[in-house]
């Protein structure tokens, strides 16, 4: 292609291009697709000057583009080069920007939460039938419990006195001067407010730990105006058996590795993957699952003053690097990764999964699943053996409950977080307070627990934990992040490098442990 043909198409759609990029469009052969990559990236940059910077910011719309038009892959891979993009182009069409809200791969099955956003501004409308569809689901499964006799709607109380059961979403809680805790309970047709007396003292203790905007079921007396509560019963959370799977193999769980900062335990990290590529360990041979829970890189601006605490200072890179480790580990082992509050995806739950802007690098893995947070994830299913409910959740509402609910207050459970997920379990709702994690208004709420899951995991508070609850397994995770004084501010004492490993036949939990400096956690807790 001539040089003046290229300035004469830039002339004409009003673009200027740097001086090296000019000669390297001007030696490509194809002009057409030159033309092509100029027009959109103007288009997605939004610039009318080009430079290597801008290609390089939009980097994963080029990487979809020279995919799709990769007939002469030579050529592509030479103007590639050239370019100066790290980007590996395909012959397969892909649209990484349409992912399905149901994945298969070989034994691995995601349900996502189907949300997309509205494209319009918010309104009272969309979060009033936010918690109305979160009551109508909370109230069937209520529903289902024996205890709740004579179940009636509030707009159905009558004036005289009687027995009766309710199931309402919790307004306002409140103590009187009496000690007495007083809920406002409001369900579809209504409104009422019942008394808890303290000289009940295990009713009390069930109202004291009753977190706002929770659903519950409530056996009453009284009239349409005030009543007495006598029981509360919790949507909680049950399974009648632990499956076992007909075939041994073993799933670990990861998370809040904080690559990027300069606390991340390479040396630890690099073992463990060591460990996993061990085919000779014929236990290790049978690890087919590796699920990572959210804060996989330590990101930029999540807290003040973070860039004393980083080694690498921004985004993309940390991603790119973490990347080169993931990829290291052997691709019979399926990762499933949701992102947590440090991955650079809005804050506002459900999570999307990672911005390919960013984290294009992971994309590129072909043993890599990347998943929303939270997610309901399904594997070892074969057969008659219908697998194993995975609930993923990176576990940022945790500090909330942690902080507000009477018994885990007294409990100091952000360092024993699975009382909080035992909590959550109970409530069957990951974040029932709505304030306690910024929310969207989806059709149907990400946060409900609907499925029950045979195991959830979660991470965030850097501790390691394994717990039982009605037989579903509760594993929260440690950290490869060694102790920061961000942390430190609020009393947290972290878990180091510890890889809870299941085996889904005998169900039997190992916790593997690769931290070298034992006396790291005995120094912090001084």
């Amino acid at each position: 292609m001539k040089k003046e043909e290229l300035l004469k198409f830039c002339l004409e759609k009003s673009i200027l291009l740097d001086k090296d990029l000019l000669e390297v469009f001007s030696e490509a052969s194809n002009f057409e697709t030159v033309k092509l990559i100029i027009e959109r990236v103007k288009t997605k940059s939004h610039k009318n000057f080009i430079t290597k910077e801008v290609l390089q910011s939009n980097k994963y719309f080029l990487k979809n583009f020279l995919s799709e038009n990769s007939k002469n892959n030579d050529k592509l891979r030479e103007l590639k080069i050239k370019l100066g993009l790290n980007l590996e182009i395909s012959t397969k069409t892909t649209n990484s920007f349409e992912k399905p809200n149901e994945f298969k791969e070989n034994k691995v099955k995601v349900s996502s939460s189907s949300c997309p956003t509205f494209g319009r501004a918010l309104c009272v409308k969309d979060f009033v039938n936010y918690f109305r569809n979160r009551f109508n689901d909370l109230r069937v499964i209520l529903e289902e419990n024996p205890k709740l006799k004579n179940l009636v709607s509030i707009n159905r109380i009558s004036g005289s006195r009687g027995n009766f059961s309710i199931i309402g979403i919790i307004l306002e809680k409140r103590i009187s001067k009496n000690k007495n805790i007083i809920l406002e309970v409001e369900d579809l047709t209504g409104k009422v407010r019942i008394l808890f007396s303290p000289q009940n003292s295990e009713v009390y203790e069930k109202a004291e730990n009753i977190a706002l905007d929770s659903v519950l079921g409530f056996n009453c007396s009284g009239n349409g105006n005030f009543l007495f509560g006598k029981d509360i019963f919790f949507p909680e959370a049950s399974l009648s058996s632990r499956k076992k799977s007909p075939v041994e193999e073993y799933a670990l769980f990861i998370g809040d590795i904080h690559y990027g900062s300069k606390n991340f335990m390479e040396k630890e990290f690099l073992n463990f993957i060591k460990y996993l590529n061990d085919l000779k360990n014929s236990e290790v041979a049978k690890i087919k699952y590796l699920f990572v829970i959210g804060d996989i890189v330590t990101g930029v601006g999540n807290y003040p003053n973070q860039e004393k605490d980083l080694v690498i200072g921004d985004l993309e890179s940390q991603f790119q690097n973490l990347a080169i480790l993931l990829d290291k580990i052997r691709k019979d082992i399926k990762i499933i990764i949701c992102p947590g509050n440090h991955d650079g995806v809005r804050l506002m739950e459900p999570q999307p999964i990672f911005d390919e802007k960013y984290a294009w690098p992971l994309y590129d893995l072909k043993n890599v699943i990347l998943v929303e947070n939270p997610s309901h994830i399904n594997i070892a299913n074969r057969g008659s053996f219908e697998g194993f409910e995975i609930l993923m959740y990176h576990g940022f509402s945790f500090p909330y409950y942690a902080n507000n609910i009477s018994s885990l207050i007294s409990e100091k459970s952000m360092n024993s977080p699975e009382k909080i997920m035992k909590y959550l379990l109970v409530n069957r709702h990951l974040a029932p307070t709505h304030s306690s994690v910024q929310s969207y208004p989806c059709e149907k709420d990400p946060h409900l627990i609907k499925v029950v899951p045979d195991i959830f995991v979660s991470g965030h508070t850097h501790k390691s934990g394994v717990f039982y609850h009605n037989n579903v397994l509760i594993i929260s995770i440690s950290t490869w992040e060694s102790f920061t004084p961000y942390q430190e501010k609020f009393g947290n004492k972290a878990d180091y490098c510890k890889v809870p490993m299941i085996n889904l036949k005998t169900r039997a939990v190992k916790i593997l442990d690769f931290e070298e400096d034992k006396s790291r956690g005995e120094n912090e807790n001084r």
